[in-house]
């Protein structure tokens, strides 16, 4: 079993700083709390609405902030994701980093990118599967708008991730209530597996979060939530065992092998 925490955060523009802190504060309330593993958003190092100064803010996966990242995830035993701006060479990819003490980062590039904001700023990476172990558990990353491209969680699921964490930046509206409301767990049921995806809180200097971060089991249910764009700290225990009915009911990556 692993016990995950999530971090719905209102980050702090442009100041990567402030961010870690940040961090490093859920990160020692989450290790406190038993947690194996802590979820901070999309982009939650530089912030989201950064604009402009994102490009000077990226740094490489062996940068000071993703070494950081592993100091405050070595200091509290406790293994992180979190979302920041990855420079290689000419590019700046929308990156996550999954860190887990000293060893080696592993990072996810975003595949899809959002929006005119999102293209202007950043370099889309070729699809692919991040899969790590933790706790027992094979964990898949994707980011945001990743995830409402069903073949992205399918093709990871296939290749064995048993949960997939999505550091997110969901704005408010029709269309971040539905995503939150329904797509979220029909990719945990249709895939048999957990899905926690992880927003931002409140607003920064470009956008309006729907905050409304879930963690969902392979049954459709919601195991965490936040019903509001507040920030908060959610803790969820990820245990197969709990739904392996569900998954024996509804064997759909098997079958779909079987055709």
């Amino acid at each position: 079993m692993m016990r995950i925490a999530a971090l719905q955060m209102q980050a702090i523009c442009g100041n990567v700083s402030a961010n870690l802190a940040r961090i490093e504060q859920a990160a020692k309330d989450a290790a406190e709390d038993g947690a194996d593993l802590l979820i901070a958003p999309e982009l939650a190092l530089t912030g989201y609405g950064a604009g402009d100064k994102i490009a000077s803010l990226a740094e490489g996966a062996d940068g000071g902030q993703i070494k950081r990242l592993q100091a405050i995830s070595k200091a509290n035993a406790i293994a992180i994701v979190a979302g920041f701006a990855e420079r290689d060479r000419e590019h700046v990819y929308n990156s996550a980093a999954f860190v887990c003490g000293d060893a080696a980062p592993a990072i996810y590039r975003k595949s899809h990118l959002y929006g005119d904001y999102e293209r202007a700023l950043f370099t889309p990476e070729v699809p692919g599967n991040c899969i790590v172990q933790i706790a027992g558990l094979k964990l898949g990353i994707l980011i945001c708008y990743d995830v409402e491209f069903p073949e992205n969680v399918r093709r990871l699921a296939l290749a064995g991730a048993q949960i997939i964490v999505v550091p997110t930046a969901l704005p408010a509206g029709p269309s971040g209530d539905f995503i939150a409301a329904y797509m979220i767990q029909v990719r945990a049921f249709e895939n048999q597996i957990f899905v926690a995806y992880v927003n931002h809180a409140r607003k920064d200097e470009r956008f309006v979060f729907a905050g409304l971060s879930r963690i969902a089991a392979p049954d459709g249910s919601l195991i965490a939530a936040s019903d509001d764009s507040k920030e908060h700290l959610l803790f969820a225990d990820i245990d197969r065992h709990i739904f392996a009915a569900s998954i024996d009911n509804n064997p759909y990556l098997k079958d779909l092998k079987r055709t």
